[in-house]
């Protein structure tokens, strides 16, 4: 296992098995390209494989997820998050179409990347369907009424230093549009981009040059494409379950030193 800043984040936080971890990397702003300055926290997420003890034992892990922010305040730029699942905890949320999960496979390891891993890498359009468009506008559609209002926020859900600024939640529109973009290049080519292509027009819109009236005004048009994307996309209409079942149990008994279970 490398010794990496992120790798050490990992054992900061406390998890208790580092050297279970089989990829891990940036995401959130970072992640997208769309990083404005010291703005931002740093969002790390990966994944693990325990051994047969615990992942066949009566209490298996499933994720683990730590921050450096309390309850009580937003992050700042000083501070870490870390979201580590299980190999089948992540690709239960990956065949549902979860776009936190499906990042996952199209993002480079940051820290470090196992052999396990690139096997699930190297199959990622097992993943893949029309139905995980529903996931990622219903995502950015979320964003989109947390800016309008129509959905409550919270004290931690507001950006005050966006807000007072700009009038509006800048951030928020920014990743509510990378949303549909991503959206519509998935349904359309099979994969997402990362960065984003659209760097210095995701940058543009969080650094506020935008009007919010031009803001929801491109929101509206690029959930019409994403939506026509969906409507005539190649990709299946739903994951093949028992596929990935076997995918996931076969690089699982190979991590642990067993051939192939034949009978999935």
């Amino acid at each position: 296992m490398l010794n990496t800043p992120l790798m050490e984040q990992v054992r900061r936080s406390g998890f208790t098995a580092p050297k279970s971890v089989i990829h891990l990397f940036v995401g959130g702003s970072e992640l997208h390209g769309a990083k404005v300055g010291l703005t931002d926290d740093l969002d790390i997420y990966g994944v693990f494989l325990d051994p047969p003890c615990i992942t066949l034992g009566l209490d298996p892990r499933t994720h683990f997820v730590w921050s450096t922010a309390s309850d009580e305040r937003r992050n700042g730029p000083e501070d870490v998050d870390l979201t580590i699942y299980s190999l089948r905890r992540w690709a239960h949320l990956a065949a549902k179409g979860n776009a936190t999960a499906l990042h996952f496979l199209f993002a480079s390891a940051t820290a470090t990347s196992d052999s396990i891993w690139q096997s699930v890498q190297s199959h990622r359009e097992l993943f893949l369907s029309k139905r995980s468009a529903e996931q990622f506008l219903g995502f950015a559609d979320n964003q989109l009424q947390r800016i309008t209002g129509a959905k409550g926020r919270g004290a931690k859900g507001r950006r005050p230093e966006y807000e007072g600024k700009f009038g509006y939640d800048t951030k928020a529109a920014m990743h509510c549009l990378r949303l549909y973009l991503e959206c519509a290049e998935l349904m359309e080519a099979g994969r997402i981009t990362l960065p984003r292509p659209e760097r210095d027009y995701l940058v543009e819109v969080r650094s506020g040059a935008w009007t919010a009236e031009k803001f929801l005004s491109e929101a509206q048009r690029l959930r019409k494409e994403a939506e026509l994307a969906a409507l005539n996309s190649k990709l299946p209409e739903r994951v093949d379950m028992a596929a990935i079942s076997s995918l996931i149990a076969d690089v699982t008994l190979a991590a642990w030193g067993f051939p192939p279970d034949r009978n999935i």
